[in-house]
């Protein structure tokens, strides 16, 4: 990321599979999430030129952090082309875990993870930057909502089978699927079985509070999970200062659970690193919208690709 010159307009891109919140000036915009079995940059130069219509605002910087974003499709320049917008003269694109942490912590020290369906954890210290995880639901994303809802499917099958203890899960499970025999059938075969997984997460953390055991159990082992990101993402960023301290912050509906923010929050605290749990301070739209103004020294700048007319 080089020198830029002084930035006009920003129109700000939060593009999630759920949905594309957009902000320019004034205006807060929300689209149509992505959809992942399509090409990604026609559907941000989309968004761009809808939001630029329906605001009549002239733009000069759109500034986007994206959902999964592939090195492949990181290409800054080739959104521009396809904006090809006269007054456009700048593209921003940079993975939503930037823009997470740059919507939460700022310019500050620390480590921001966010779960929801997955989860994905990035630290920033002094000079280097640090991901964690966000493999995706096949090769990662522990803790994350499918993670919680497959342990939660586990746990259903083996009381089931007479492998496992007894669960208030079961009845959850049955209630979508009356035949447990033939459960994992209607699952494989599910076009949405990535959601549908993830959505007993809701139903884990109810059960925990309402005291059974098997969902307390999951509970916790998902915070200590997440903690255990963040931990190893900061071991990652750290530099010789004994006295180096951190902001961490866990933002994403998983946390919505009492107990597993209390799992999560209860292994930072016994952490032998200097960290600190803190609130956030915006959302994945203010992050993109700071992308705009991040100074080519931060170290998250070579994260981030950028194009200009």
């Amino acid at each position: 990321m080089t020198e830029r010159t002084e930035t006009g307009t920003v129109l700000a891109i939060d593009a999630g599979q759920t949905g594309i919140k957009v902000r320019v000036r004034e205006h807060d915009l929300l689209f149509p999430g992505i959809r992942t079995h399509e090409p990604l940059l026609p559907q941000l130069a989309a968004v761009a030129h809808a939001a630029i219509e329906r605001t009549g605002t002239e733009v000069s910087v759109v500034s986007a952090g994206v959902s999964g974003l592939t090195t492949k499709e990181a290409d800054a320049a080739a959104l521009l082309a396809r904006i090809a917008d006269p007054a456009v003269h700048e593209v921003i694109l940079a993975h939503d875990s930037t823009t997470s942490f740059l919507g939460a912590l700022g310019d500050t020290r620390g480590a921001v993870v966010a779960a929801g369906t997955g989860v994905v954890t990035l630290a920033v210290g002094a000079e280097r930057v640090a991901r964690v995880d966000g493999w995706g639901y096949l090769m990662g994303d522990a803790g994350s909502g499918y993670w919680i809802g497959r342990e939660a499917l586990d746990a259903v099958m083996r009381e089931f089978d007479g492998r496992g203890p007894a669960t208030a899960l079961r009845a959850v499970a049955e209630e979508r699927w009356p035949d447990l025999t033939q459960a994992y059938i209607h699952l494989q075969s599910d076009d949405d079985r990535v959601s549908v997984v993830a959505s007993f997460a809701a139903h884990v953390a109810r059960l925990a509070s309402d005291g059974d055991a098997v969902s307390q159990n999951i509970t916790v082992r998902a915070g200590g999970e997440l903690a255990h990101s963040v931990e190893t993402a900061l071991r990652r960023v750290r530099s010789d200062d004994p006295d180096e301290r951190f902001a961490a912050c866990a933002i994403g509906g998983v946390f919505r659970s009492p107990q597993l923010h209390e799992a999560f929050a209860s292994h930072i605290a016994a952490s032998e690193l200097n960290v600190t749990l803190v609130e956030p301070r915006g959302h994945g739209i203010d992050g993109a919208a700071a992308l705009a103004g991040l100074a080519p020294q931060h170290p998250l700048a070579h994260a981030v690709s950028v194009a200009r007319a």
